[in-house]
């Protein structure tokens, strides 16, 4: 017996079916564990050191949002729940270049921050902290997008309007 096509699912799991879908079509499966490629990206970025001698924090959350994520493209553009939808993509060596960017954030959090990936054509840089919270910094700003990878992937994939990040 063959398994309906995701875009055919009615029930999920862990995710809201919206979301599993969209997750399932860019090739993500429960189970899914490239830990191996995670560990290149952790020793790359440990390895990486800006002009200004800024270094990347490597730390749990982010290697295990890596390995389960890392590599998929995810999600279509369009009308969301109360913003836009934005694709992104989980590849933390779309921030390679932003070591004293996720270094200031995370001063300001008061905790270390790790790149994500990126949403579409570089419009936002989506980050990780040591607890595990999402952000994405923008031109617009830095945002709060959940305190989770998966509620993060939610507000993404559904247009939830995130939280804007200010001062004090």
């Amino acid at each position: 017996m063959n398994a309906a096509p995701p875009s055919a699912r009615t029930d999920t799991t862990r995710f809201p079916v919206a979301v599993d879908v969209a997750l399932r079509e860019a090739g993500w499966l429960p189970g899914r564990w490239d830990i191996r490629q995670a560990e290149v990206w952790a020793d790359t970025l440990r390895a990486h050191v800006s002009p200004g001698g800024h270094r990347h924090a490597v730390f749990p959350a982010a290697v295990e949002a890596w390995a389960e994520f890392g590599g998929l493209d995810i999600g279509s553009e369009g009308p969301g729940k109360e913003v836009a939808r934005t694709p992104f993509t989980v590849d933390p060596m779309r921030g390679l270049h932003s070591a004293r960017t996720l270094s200031d954030l995370g001063r300001a959090l008061g905790t270390q921050v790790a790149p994500l990936g990126e949403e579409e054509g570089g419009r936002g840089l989506l980050a990780v902290d040591a607890h595990g919270r999402v952000h994405v910094l923008d031109h617009a700003g830095d945002w709060y997008l959940g305190p989770t990878l998966d509620r993060a992937l939610c507000t993404l994939l559904t247009g939830l309007r995130p939280t804007r990040l200010t001062p004090g």
